[in-house]
């Protein structure tokens, strides 16, 4: 550990990630649900709308990150960035058709705040990776290492599933199919992100980094990317490309999810049935991390993987609630372990005092391919898939068991990387030993 105060680390990693992941939970599995019961999008709308905020983290990542690099500063990035998040979230309480109907009398008031949706997304995530994706998980970093990195990154990777616990309680007392419940959630949201990022400023130890005069900022963006660099960082490269790959497995599904609980298996219930599941995930993630520390990659992350494929697999095959409880429950494991072990490994090979610059590149394996190319094998998946009528007369379809089918081909892909890398690594470790 290379702080001093462990506790006053360990309560900022929970509140600024935890805060952060409730941000990106309304985003990556609500955001589709708002679009979908407000204004009818389609697959295709849901799959722009992943692929589009995925590319504005990654340039954001990319240029943030390189910066804070450069300047040798976290907290004002970090701070700064959550209290503009927050704002940005407050403002999508003012997309509504009967407001944006009254401004564009001549046009579908539906279309158009599907449009803005879409754009407000982009500019949320500016400001959300900014601050999170670049600079926070660039903090991490620099305040762990190599003993305690497990451990940090198991608390790191929980917090989603937490997210998701307290925005699926939290939501219980909203009824999704109106507009004011939408106006309530994104003003009480946004105003959470902004008070914690006033409270940063307070609580945020500034890490002690070696900043360069001489650095190139504009070179230092594209660092990552040099083919010197990946020749030094081999390993570093063939684990981001394996988390990429586990990415696009995850989000074939993961924007239909709730909407397949809802819409599909009509599970009215369905934040009672997950509710245990998260809080036994949480626990199991958190557990696995400090696993890592122990064993390191290979002997964490193929039970991760295992897990992550069997609950692909009872997805696929039931639809009563307690094996699909079951099935989740497997899934959530694999999924949250599966990405401490590999956020680890990735942390681990970082090079020291160069976190920044490598934000981006993490983030364009992490959310850009999988954003991009794991949306649309679900659209693809779902082009075909049964519709219904809704009270409106609009028309709306509904996901299918295939999403999962899809995950599990593209998880036994990397399971075949995987083979490729610890292949590889040992052929490095013999070499390195004569």
């Amino acid at each position: 550990m290379k702080q001093k105060n462990r506790a006053k680390f360990f309560l900022t990693l929970v509140i600024f990630s935890l805060t952060g992941q409730i941000a990106w939970v309304v985003e990556n599995m609500y955001f589709n649900v708002f679009i979908y019961k407000m204004f009818g999008a389609s697959a295709s709308d849901i799959s722009l709308m992943v692929a589009a905020s995925a590319v504005s983290a990654t340039l954001t990542t990319l240029f943030i990150g390189a910066l804070s690099d450069k300047l040798g500063k976290r907290r004002v990035f970090m701070c700064g960035g959550y209290i503009l998040w927050g704002i940005s979230i407050i403002a999508f309480c003012f997309i509504r058709t009967d407001i944006i109907g009254a401004l564009f009398p001549a046009v579908s008031a539906s279309a158009v705040c599907i449009t803005l949706v879409i754009i407000m997304d982009c500019v949320m995530t500016f400001f959300g990776s900014s601050a999170n994706d670049a600079c926070f998980n660039a903090w991490l970093t620099d305040m762990t290492d190599s003993s305690d990195r497990g451990a940090a990154e198991g608390i790191n990777s929980m917090m989603p599933l937490v997210a998701i616990l307290a925005v699926f309680g939290g939501f219980m007392a909203f009824d999704l199919g109106k507009s004011e419940s939408w106006t309530a959630i994104f003003a009480i949201i946004g105003a959470v992100v902004v008070l914690i990022g006033i409270i940063g400023f307070f609580i945020i130890s500034e890490p002690k980094l070696e900043v360069s005069q001489n650095q190139n900022y504009f070179a230092n963006i594209f660092y990552g990317f040099r083919p010197s660099v990946i020749k030094d960082n081999k390993m570093l490269y063939l684990f981001l490309a394996a988390f990429a790959v586990f990415g696009i497995s995850i989000q074939v599904f993961m924007p239909y999810l709730i909407i397949y609980y809802t819409a599909t298996l009509k599970m009215d219930n369905y934040v009672f049935v997950m509710a245990p599941a998260i809080i036994l995930a949480s626990v199991f993630t958190a557990f696995w991390g400090r696993v890592y520390d122990k064993i390191k990659f290979k002997k964490s992350v193929i039970p991760a993987l295992a897990l992550l494929m069997l609950g692909y697999i009872l997805l696929y095959f039931f639809r009563g609630t307690a094996l699909v409880f079951i099935g989740s429950l497997l899934m959530m494991c694999g999924y949250l372990s599966g990405a401490a072990v590999f956020g680890a490994v990735i942390r681990d090979n970082t090079p020291a005092n160069r976190a920044g610059m490598f934000q981006g590149l993490r983030i364009a394996f992490q959310v850009l391919l999988p954003g991009i190319i794991g949306p649309a094998i679900g659209s693809a998946i779902l082009k075909n898939a049964e519709t219904i009528v809704n009270d409106d007369g609009t028309t709306s379809f509904l996901p299918n068991e295939n999403i999962f089918l899809a995950a599990l081909a593209v998880a036994l892909v990397l399971a075949v990387i995987l083979f490729i890398i610890f292949k590889f690594t040992k052929r490095a470790e013999v070499k390195n030993e004569n």
